[in-house]
């Protein structure tokens, strides 16, 4: 039976939120949640943009350095021959592509004004696949954009093509957040029927239908004969109305009706990682979560009704589908309300050291605390907030990673 495995994009859509984005150590404790959690593959930033450049190398350096394993780093690109050599000539390491260009009437029509033609896009993507494997990419997804406004004959075309050129999956992104679960159901079934191909799914949230349009298309792609790889975000950011959120998708395919025992993912998620992970991209990019977000808002867990309060006393199953230590949620959490220090972009040495020793990080000589208060300061000037334990933690663990994360070199 073909699997289902998760590709999270909060790097790569996520940021591209319209009046939010993180910065590149923040970018970077997201792929170490995300690797602590299960998930197979972290679309990890652009390798065409020259600022992001060494922080996709430092990350690559701490996948060799086996910090970042078992979880795939793969980049973005549009499927051009340009930006491919680009990619490689920035980040030479990089081994994970997925290369994107438009394929409805629509955009064909309306961003490249006649220009091109649809043999055009398919030439296109077949001389960026071969540049890319000519290069060193060991696997490569190609993005069908605008696909759920595509002609069903020419995404079977497109699709084919790429697979005998040697990519690895289709990626069928549903741009605008068009499809249903029942049109997209149809769709990729036929894809996978069609076309000896994995598929992406890719959906966004305009119509509020990103996570059941996922796990229809995951449907299809399966009962089509293919593996499948659900594109998701942390908290469901993204661009508009946002991408499907990770959680609730994993949730919906683990917890709902008779999904889990006909469908299975291809390498195990520790959900008590969620509740962690969800805090995190909330404070780092300043969101609130919904309190009735699935599973980690603040009412995820709250009754109030006497009947669902005396329900769930008795026993939990009565009004809870999964328990809240399931997704990591339980601990009790502490906030200060006397004295405070924290870490700024203008601390000092005393209160750094008093910091530091809190989460039982202890320094060799006043050279090593200085060295490491530095770094923490560039932090503080990249995040503009203090930084959480997990970042100090990383800081004066991964020091040299620390310093390509916070270098940037704009081009002359």
């Amino acid at each position: 039976m073909p699997k289902i495995y998760f590709m999270d994009v909060t790097n790569r859509d996520g940021v591209q939120t319209a009046h939010l984005g993180l910065s590149k150590l923040e970018k970077t404790m997201v792929n170490m949640y995300l690797n602590d959690m299960g998930i197979f593959q972290s679309e990890f930033g652009f390798p065409t943009t020259r600022h992001e450049s060494l922080y996709l190398q430092a990350n690559l350096e701490l996948a060799k350095m086996g910090i970042l394993q078992p979880i795939r780093l793969g980049g973005w690109a549009r499927a051009t021959v340009t930006d491919i050599e680009t990619a490689f000539e920035f980040v030479p390491d990089i081994r994970h592509l997925n290369l994107s260009i438009s394929t409805s009437d629509q955009m064909i029509n309306g961003k490249f004004q006649g220009k091109k033609t649809k043999n055009d896009i398919i030439q296109m993507m077949i001389d960026a696949v071969e540049a890319a494997k000519a290069l060193g990419a060991e696997s490569i997804g190609v993005n069908a954009e605008d696909a759920s406004r595509t002609n069903i004959d020419f995404l079977i075309k497109f699709a084919t093509a790429a697979k005998e050129h040697g990519a690895d999956r289709l990626r069928y992104c549903d741009t605008l957040g068009y499809d249903n679960p029942f049109s997209i159901y149809k769709t990729i079934k036929a894809l996978a029927e069609n076309v000896d191909i994995a598929i992406e799914i890719h959906c966004h949230n305009d119509l509020g239908m990103a996570v059941a349009n996922s796990v229809a298309g995951a449907k299809g792609a399966i009962d089509g004969g293919q593996d499948v790889y659900i594109n998701t975000t942390i908290n469901g950011f993204g661009e508009r109305a946002g991408n499907a959120d990770g959680l609730s998708t994993i949730l919906a395919i683990a917890k709902s009706k008779d999904f889990a025992e006909n469908y299975s993912s291809g390498s195990p998620i520790d959900l008590t990682k969620a509740w962690k992970l969800a805090k995190f991209a909330s404070y780092a990019f300043g969101v609130p979560i919904p309190m009735n977000q699935p599973a980690v808002g603040a009412n995820a867990f709250a009754h109030a009704s006497g009947i669902h309060a005396d329900g769930v006393l008795k026993d939990p199953e009565n009004y809870e589908l999964y328990d809240f230590t399931e997704i990591g949620r339980g601990e009790p959490e502490l906030v200060e309300t006397g004295r405070e220090i924290c870490s700024g972009q203008y601390s000092g040495i005393s209160g750094f050291r008093h910091i530091m020793g809190q989460i039982a990080i202890h320094f060799e000589n006043s050279e090593e605390a200085r060295e490491i208060l530095e770094l923490v300061r560039y932090a503080n000037v990249a995040t503009q907030k203090p930084l959480i334990e997990d970042e100090l933690l990383f800081i004066a663990k991964y020091p040299h990673i620390a310093r390509k994360l916070l270098t940037l070199k704009p081009s002359k």
